[in-house]
């Protein structure tokens, strides 16, 4: 019906056409009259047109229906609109199609025209001529080969920075690529030969304790060293003395074990003590060596906790024998002074070491490290003081340190060995002189002791003992504490009444100190 319509009489469409022309105006003027897609071509005057095919799924005829025209029954076409009167033909808007490929072709310039199947292909400028582009992957397999590609490229990001960071920390410790690289000798962890101060220290530290006590107020660290291998522990007297009475004195062994102690006994004249600790296994005492050997020059070790340091090893040579000093007190004859016949060395040794080990060459205990002169000029004193060394350090000889131990263990106390006199702690010349009186108004010279037994008499000035020169009171008792009680020894006196020096034996007494 629609087909109808279009094909007989003047339409709207056509009746606008040519109001539009009667108005003298031409759409196409001056316009590019190329074909356009949605363009249409204009049938020439007298050309019949074609007849549309009838729809492929049209049923048959049949008897008394009607008929549709055919090509012997060619449909009245359309009147054409040409150009009134007057007016010059317009010209088609779209050339002739010499191919009548439609739209533009037959059926007919009304028909619908058929979809156009085109087949879309990617452009590949690679392709030879005739050949089809790379026909793309589908999505999904895309997606699934992007997945595979995006984890191997983390992969092998990872392992390049592995090796990346392993190679960077070799550079980094060799100097670098092209760096300085110094030379430097392999580790060496052989064993040190005997006698080397290295060897010593490995043999003895195991033997060495460190002693911090607490009493009275007061606290006070220092060193110690086994005697045996059931615990007992000599140190110096003013180490443990804050807890003599009422306190605690701990112990720390080399290896980081701690046990309390107790005191087995002590003595303020040769400033020595022994405490014990129970229930440690395994220790190693350390070996007593014999101070009479001991020369001046012979290389020695010191082993303490100088201001807190555990396990401080110095070095150092005998600088001198048989150097009187006294440590603990204002003299005056008490007990309480001690009074040393000590060894003197230049081994470094500061307050925390009193107590400790002075070892030989040969890894033997040869002194009891207790006195240092300090640098403010002051006279021999404790270690217990806070001056530092100036290489004038003071060991008790072993010898008179085993006597000592001996009888702090048997007995709780030590024996002093005595002459029976008061000496002058005034007396300024050279010399000890025997004093007038004695104690609260009690003789100068002991009736019936050792030295009156000799011949001596109060004013008296002892000037030597066994041929050792004496300068003042404190030598001579240091030179009397340096043997035990009944050995005999020979003085050489200056009698009061004036008159040539003469010697006389005597065999020493004892006293109990405390």
């Amino acid at each position: 019906m629609g087909l109808e319509c279009f094909g007989t009489g003047v339409t709207p469409f056509a009746s606008t056409l040519r109001r539009t022309a009667d108005r003298g105006e031409n759409m196409d003027e001056g316009k590019n009259t190329r074909p356009h897609w949605w363009s249409r071509p204009r049938q020439a005057d007298g050309d019949p047109a074609p007849a549309a095919p009838p729809p492929p799924d049209a049923p048959p005829a049949g008897p008394g229906a009607p008929v549709p025209p055919g090509p012997a029954d060619p449909v009245p076409a359309a009147p054409p609109v040409g150009p009134l009167a007057g007016e010059p033909p317009v010209p088609p808007p779209h050339p002739a199609d010499p191919y009548d490929t439609p739209p533009y072709g037959p059926p007919g310039p009304w028909a619908p025209a058929p979809p156009v199947q085109r087949t879309w292909q990617p452009y590949d400028p690679w392709a030879a001529p005739g050949y089809p582009a790379v026909v793309p992957v589908p999505a999904t397999a895309t997606g699934r080969r992007r997945g595979r590609l995006l984890a191997g490229a983390v992969l092998i990001a990872l392992v390049a920075g592995g090796i990346g960071g392993v190679t960077g920390a070799w550079l980094q410790r060799a100097g670098g690529v092209g760096g300085v690289t110094l030379p430097q000798a392999p580790a060496d962890h052989s064993g040190r030969a005997a006698g080397t101060v290295a060897a010593i220290a490995r043999a003895a530290l195991p033997g060495v304790v460190y002693i911090h006590v607490k009493g009275g107020g007061e606290e006070a660290t220092g060193t110690g060293f086994l005697l045996d291998s059931d615990g007992r522990i000599i140190t110096n007297n003013h180490v443990v003395e804050p807890a003599a009475t009422s306190g605690e004195i701990s112990v720390t062994f080399n290896g980081g074990t701690v046990r309390k102690a107790r005191v087995l006994g002590r003595d303020g004249g040769y400033d020595l003590a022994v405490i014990k600790v129970d229930g440690v296994a395994g220790l190693r005492p350390l070996p007593l060596g014999n101070s009479d050997s001991v020369r001046v020059g012979d290389p020695v070790v010191a082993i303490g906790a100088p201001f807190g340091l555990e396990g401080t090893v110095t070095s150092g040579i005998i600088s001198a024998k048989d150097r009187p000093i006294t440590a603990g007190g204002s003299g005056g004859g008490g007990d309480q002074v001690s009074y040393v016949d000590a060894l003197q060395t230049d081994a470094p040794i500061n307050p925390g070491n009193s107590g400790g080990p002075l070892m030989n060459g040969q890894g033997q205990v040869i002194g009891i490290n207790s006195a240092i002169r300090s640098a403010d000029g002051g006279a021999s004193g404790g270690i217990g003081g806070q001056g530092g060394s100036i290489g004038l350090g003071f060991a008790i000889p072993v010898n008179q340190a085993r006597r000592v131990a001996e009888e702090l263990i048997n007995t709780g106390h030590a024996e002093h060995p005595v002459i029976g006199v008061t000496v002058d702690m005034r007396y300024t010349g050279d010399g000890a002189r025997i004093a007038d009186k004695g104690t609260g108004g009690a003789p100068a010279v002991v009736p019936g002791g050792p030295g009156d037994a000799a011949g001596l008499a109060s004013g008296d000035v002892i000037t030597a003992v066994d041929g050792d020169r004496v300068h003042s009171g404190q030598e001579l008792i240091v030179k009397t504490r340096s043997h035990r009680p009944g050995d005999r020894i020979t003085l050489t006196v200056r009698p009061s009444g004036g008159g040539a020096e003469h010697t006389v034996e005597l065999v020493l007494g004892s006293s109990s100190g405390g």
